[in-house]
């Protein structure tokens, strides 16, 4: 049984104004210290991409040793507020190793996402009360890997099996290595840059930790040139160009906003993604917490080139809460000429990102 839309929102919007909040704009050491890491992961990926994994793999995650014999055949993965993991999965073919998966959006970039993750087993699993799988469920179903998208997964103040409990039980655990300092107290400098810096070379990176996992490096190889080669094919296209002012919006998320504004994502990764589609965020480097303290005089007074409307649920209508918005904010530069786009996950940490950059691009530089 899943919790009530109104309370997993509230959950979302826990887990997501972190995501999007914390992320501020990069400094130049930041920057210099990504676009080095991205090197050295292109690098070591095209290194790998012929290989098989040898087993015993093991290696640090989020500051835990964890060691694979196998590819893991029993898989949970963990809610988290995320889709991300199981979307990752699923393009890599590993959707049989699955025993119980937590994870879902209901709306996709992808039209055929929704379908596959509905398909997927469940486990019977219920939530608790900080909405993800309780200790007791997780030892019961005698997992062999428990995936999480973020530290606090594993958090037993939340009622979460810890790293520790699941190792003597026997399981493996697995966080996004990106999101190591997401609810992690103690996290490390490395750990929070990584966080505060994510980008579409992040949701990359967790293809490729899965392609090492699972023994399937070549397909994790050659899906992560397929969609760096859509990014980068769009960021070529748009290179020239000047950058346009672009909002992304998510009407649907306004219980994260404490004025009960649309949720507007800034920094790490949803600026990434508006960077390769040729645009700069209305809201760049803005505070840590713009999406949380956002008021309406800040919003009407952006300058607003081209809207992005996200999409939370099925049931809201890209095109209505883009007139509406128009109404509200008619000064806009994108109210005036209706320069609007509608995306959904593929702005999030995950391997959807290709997507929304092919749709914001044609709007940001449709004749480019």
């Amino acid at each position: 049984m899943r919790p009530s839309r109104t309370r997993r929102a509230s959950a979302v919007a826990l887990v997501l104004l972190a995501a999007a909040c914390g992320t501020p704009a990069a400094t130049g050491t930041e920057a210099a210290t990504e676009a080095a890491t991205e090197a050295a992961t292109e690098a070591a990926t095209a290194a790998a991409s012929a290989g098989r994994t040898v087993y015993p793999l093991a290696f640090d995650n989020c500051g835990t040793r964890v060691t694979f014999r196998r590819p893991p055949q029993r898989v949970l993965i963990l809610n988290g507020t995320s889709v991300g993991e199981v979307e990752s999965f699923l393009l890599l073919g590993l959707e049989r190793s699955i025993l119980a998966n937590a994870q879902s959006y209901g709306v996709s970039d992808d039209p055929s996402m929704t379908a596959r993750i509905k398909a997927l087993p469940t486990g019977g699993l219920t939530m608790n009360k900080n909405f993800d799988v309780p200790a007791e469920q997780v030892l019961k179903l005698k997992p062999d890997l428990v995936v999480s998208t973020w530290s606090g997964g594993f958090d037993p103040a939340r009622g979460f099996a810890t790293r520790e409990q699941l190792a003597a039980a026997g399981i493996t655990s697995l966080v996004n290595p990106v999101n190591c300092a997401m609810g992690k107290p103690e996290a490390t400098e490395q750990e929070k840059r990584a966080y505060r810096n994510q980008s579409i070379n992040s949701s990359l990176e967790f293809l490729s930790l899965l392609g090492r996992v699972f023994d399937v490096q070549r397909e994790a190889f050659d899906l992560i040139g397929r969609l760096r080669a859509r990014v980068e094919s769009v960021r070529a296209r748009v290179a020239a160009l000047p950058p346009r002012k672009v909002l992304i919006a998510y009407p649907g998320m306004a219980m994260m906003n404490a004025n009960g504004l649309p949720a507007v994502m800034t920094g790490g990764i949803y600026d990434d993604v508006i960077r390769a589609a040729g645009g700069v965020n209305a809201f760049a480097g803005q505070t840590a917490d713009m999406t949380r303290t956002l008021n309406r005089e800040q919003l009407a007074t952006a300058e607003v080139d081209v809207l992005v409307v996200g999409l939370f649920t099925p049931e809201e209508k890209g095109e209505e809460a883009a007139a509406k918005l128009f109404a509200a904010y008619p000064h806009w530069a994108a109210a005036r000429s209706r320069s609007y786009t509608v995306v959904s996950d593929g702005v999030y940490l995950g391997p959807l990102n290709a997507w929304a950059v092919e749709k914001i691009s044609k709007v940001v530089h449709p004749g480019g």
